[in-house]
Order: C-alpha cells, then structure tokens, then sequence
C-alpha cells in the first residue's frame, strides 16, 4: 500500500481540501464565535441598563416620598395649626375663626408639592368640625388597617403604607406632650404621578415594591393582583430565564428595609439579537454558497487549462533557461514538470538565437541614427557660411564702409565657434551669442532697416539645448521676412520656460506667407525622407525628432503681409 502524500492528490481535490480548512469551517466559526459575543455584549449592556433605569426610578421615588414626608414635617412643626388642634372651642363661631386663620397653610401644600394628591389631618378634638382637610378620628378611621398597622409600629416620625391603589405617608402630630387629644396626618401620593414614573422608566420589565420582609405592596405587573393584600415575591410567578435587580433603601426612618425589585425577561432583552439571528444565517449561507461556486468554477478552469497547457508542451518540445527538478509527484503539476523537462535543450538554443539576434539589430538601428544626425549636423555649417558671405559680398558691393572690418570679424567668430564645438549640445547663452553675431552681420546688409529684440530668462542661460536649433529659425527671418519688407523689418526673439518646457518663439513683420503655402512648408518639415528648400529649418525640425522624440512640438502661423510666427517646445531635462 502506497503512503499517503499531498503531492499525490489530484489539483481539483487539494482545492477542495483549501477550500474547506480555509474558507468554510472558519467562516462557521467566526460565524458561531460573533453570534456569542454578540449575544454577550447585548445582553451585558442591557442588564447595565436596566440597573441603572432601576437606580434612577428608586431615586425619583425616593424624592416624591421624601416630598410626602417633608411636607409631613411642616405640618408638625406648625406651631399655629398645633394650636389649632389642641384647643377647646366653645362655639361653632369660634372653631370657624380658628379654622380661617389657618386655611393658607393648606393651600400652601397644595402648590409646592404636586406629587400630593390629599391631605388629610385627623384628630379626636370633639370640638373641631369636619370640614375640608380635617376630619374626625372616629372609630371608623380607628378600624381601617392603615391606622391599625400604623398603631402596631408606635412610630413618632413618618410612616410609609403602601397598598395596591395608594402610597401614603402617616405622621402621628404630638409637639405638645400635655395634650389630651391625638392628632394625625396622612398624606396620599398622586398614584397618576408614581404610575407616570413606572412608564416613562427605561426598565424593560416588571417593578416591584416591597418591605423588609419582601412582600410585594405595590407593582406595575399587569398580570399581579393585590386587591386581596400584599404577597410573598416569591408566590410571584417569574420567566424561565429571568435577570433580577435589587435596590434597597438604606439609612432612611420611613423607607428603611423598602427595596424596589426589578424582573427582566432575557428572551425579551435578546430579541433583537433573535431577529438578527436569520439575517447571520442567510450571511452564512451566501458565503459559504458563493466561495463553493467560484472554487469550484476555478478548479475546473485550472483543470481543464493544465491539461491543454501538458498537451501543447508534448506537442511543442521548446525552450526555457533551467530545468525543473523532477520529482515523483503524480498530479497534473508533477506529468507537466516532466515533459518540460523534454523540451528543455531546444528552447534555450531557441531563446539565446533569437536574443543575439535582437541585439544586433538594436545596435544596428543605434548606427544608423548616430550616422544620420552627424549627416544632418554636417549640413549646417556650409548651407549658413554661404548665406553669411554671400551678404558681406553684396554689400561690399554696394558700397565700401568700415564696417566691413566688424561685419568680418563676426564672420570670424561665427566660423570659428562652428568648427569649435566639439559636443552635440550648447548652452542657451551659447547659441545668443551666435544669434547676435548673426544679426549684427544682417544689420551690416540692410543697415537701419532691421531691428531686433532677444530677451531672454536667466534661469535658461545654462540650460543645454542641441547646437543650432535656434539660428536657422533666425536667419530665415531675415533672409525671407525682413528682405522683401519695403519698412523696417523687426525680428522678436522670447526664450521662456513654462511646465518644465522651454518655449522658443520668433517673430518677424515681414510679407508673411499664404495659408495654402504655410500649409505646403508645414506638410515638407513632417517629412522625414524629403529634403528640398528651407535645409536649415528641416535640419532642425529633424534633430530635434531624433533627440526629444514626441516630447517636440512647435506651431508655425503666419499671415500675408503682417509676418509669421513660429514657437518651439522642448522638454527640460538632462541629455545624453
């Protein structure tokens, strides 16, 4: 029996084994890992929520009741109304006059605290009428369990009854130690008030309120009836997965032992996340279904390529530079290594003939280049020197002056830099200077009638440019423009750089030329095959091909009898 190795399994089965080791079991687990963190965190910071929505309901609680206890307080402090209770009232007349005086006090209560929704005061003063909120302490009051289950406590400050229906605050009113007579207060909270503030709670779920002994007095579960009196919270049916809070009040005379019990239904809190449980199915779905389906598209694709890729390489038996090693592997890589390894011998002749031969046809095409810009430079220097002579000989001619002795030794010096230039390439300052030796010579020829304006900027004097590229442009300017004008010709020459480009621009107010002629000369200087008139500006039209390449460009426009205009673009960079 075989041993098992990688190598030996089929392309499209490694695939398979790629796609599930790294595709599907951990997208399943990252799946399953997010589910339970999320359901964590949520259910984490819910019950945070929810803890701290019940420490703030415990608290407005707490200041409506403490509201109900103050307001009990000042009551008992009255000094006035203390009197009013304790005294003995002859007459009806007399009872009502006290009452009057002290009918603000009641008002009073009624504005500031908004949470009360009564007042009762109640004694057993035979003297004192029912009316308003005071009433008698008969023994109708004395049955009912508020006052039976505040008489068990004996307590001398407020104390806390809490029902179904009501919450109220009880305060027995005895400053005066030597009274006969017994006084209470009982003040009810406004319940529309205490339900508001179960509502408008943030807790999402059930509140109970109870004592010490944890019943239940007061809650707002739908379901919880107390009509028939408090019951055991734990009668209280509660969810299967329930989270619970607890706040108690602590160091206070009347709600000591009183705690507010919170019940919150996990499935409740996490039904967000159920809901969001199909949306991370689907998720799940579609990324296991759609990598399933490319994978096994470019499996197949691979497959089947391999495959042809094996059978051209038998057919083909040519070339590469080293072989690969062979190994015994039985896949479709391992049956392409080996017949590669056929062919091996005849590519490598194939791709160093054909490489040696490329070479020299590049140093070949390098020659002819080389020879044809040194042709092109060689017909410069003849073409310009007969021109240049041919002028100083007509004006010899014409008259003789000393400025034959100047115009010569420009002459002189032109000659002397064009033999003298050992490189290609000049500097902008170079070729200006030999621009005004030109134009010093052409001034000797038409004397005032041509005038000319160079500027140049100065941070272009030492920029390198091919020899020659301007004069020609300047002497056919002169020679064409400015000699068949019957005024005084001017000759504008503006050397500028714009975006890393040298921009050359002459212009002359000669004759000009036509539009079909402009675009007969244009049409020659496009040719490079072609050589007729105007040498000097297709010599440097075709140098300027040869070094810059497309990065040349140049506009010539001109217009019958108001001159022509030409502008050269070049790059600026280092040359070669």
């Amino acid at each position: 029996m075989r041993r098992f190795h990688i190598n030996n399994l089929k392309l499209r089965n490694k695939l398979v084994v790629i796609y599930f080791l790294c595709v599907f079991i951990p997208i399943l687990l990252t799946n399953v890992v997010f589910y339970n963190v999320t359901t964590n965190n949520i259910r984490n910071q819910k019950a945070a929520d929810a803890e701290l929505s019940l420490e703030q309901l415990q608290n407005e609680l707490r200041v409506v009741i403490e509201d109900a206890a103050g307001s009990a307080y000042l009551y008992y402090i009255d000094p006035v109304l203390n009197s009013h209770l304790n005294q003995h009232y002859e007459t009806n007349d007399q009872y009502i006059a006290s009452l009057a005086a002290i009918r603000s006090i009641f008002n009073r209560s009624e504005k500031e605290y908004k949470t009360i929704s009564s007042t009762l005061i109640m004694t057993d003063n035979p003297t004192i009428l029912t009316s308003g909120n005071i009433i008698s302490l008969n023994e109708e009051v004395l049955s009912l369990p508020w006052y039976e289950e505040f008489s068990a406590n004996n307590n001398s400050y407020p104390y806390l009854y809490v029902t179904e229906k009501s919450i109220s605050i009880i305060q027995a009113l005895d400053t005066e130690q030597t009274s006969k007579y017994e006084h209470l207060i009982k003040i009810d909270l406004n319940m529309d008030y205490v339900k508001q503030l179960m509502e408008l709670s943030s807790f999402q779920g059930n509140v109970y309120f109870m004592n010490d002994k944890n019943s239940v007095h007061y809650s707002n579960d739908a379901e919880l009836s107390l009509v028939a009196g408090p019951i055991s919270f734990s009668e209280i049916k509660q969810p299967q997965k329930a989270l619970t809070f607890s706040k108690t009040y602590y160091n206070n005379r009347y709600l000591g032992g009183w705690s507010l019990y919170g019940v919150v239904d996990e499935e409740q809190i996490l039904s967000e996340v159920s809901q969001t449980a199909q949306f991370i199915v689907l998720l799940a779905i579609i990324n296991f279904v759609v990598p399933t389906m490319i994978i096994t598209m470019i499996s197949s694709s691979i497959h089947v390529r391999v495959k042809k890729i094996l059978s051209h390489m038998k057919k083909v038996k040519g070339k590469n530079f080293e072989q690969i090693p062979y190994d015994r592997a039985r896949d479709e890589i391992g049956e392409l290594s080996v017949e590669f390894n056929r062919m091996i011998e005849r590519i490598d002749n194939l791709i160093n003939d054909v490489y040696v031969a490329d070479i020299q046809k590049k140093d070949l095409e390098i020659r002819q280049r080389q020879a044809q810009l040194h042709a092109l430079h060689s017909q410069i220097n003849p073409h310009f020197l007969f021109n240049a002579l041919e002028t100083i000989r007509m004006r010899s001619l014409m008259k003789g002056e000393s400025e034959t002795a100047r115009t010569i030794q420009n002459m002189g010096k032109i000659f002397r830099k064009s033999i003298s230039w050992k490189k290609s390439f000049v500097t902008i300052r170079e070729e200006i200077e030999l621009i005004e030796s030109f134009l010093e010579i052409q001034k000797y020829r038409f004397g005032d009638k041509l005038q000319f304006q160079i500027t140049v900027e100065d941070a272009l004097n030492e920029q390198l440019i091919p020899k020659m590229t301007f004069l020609p442009f300047v002497e056919n300017a002169s020679i064409h423009g400015i000699e068949s004008n019957p005024g005084i010709g001017l000759i504008t020459i503006q050397i500028a750089h714009e975006a890393q480009s040298i921009v050359f621009v002459i212009s002359d107010n000669g004759m000009g030329m036509s539009e079909h002629k402009l675009g007969e000369l244009q049409a020659y200087f496009s040719d490079d095959q072609q050589m007729g008139d105007n040498v000097g500006m297709k010599n440097v039209f075709t140098r300027l091909r040869i070094v810059y390449g497309d990065e040349f460009t140049y506009k010539m426009e001109s217009e019958v009898g108001a001159g022509t205009r030409i502008m050269l673009r070049l790059p600026m960079k280092e040359l070669e």
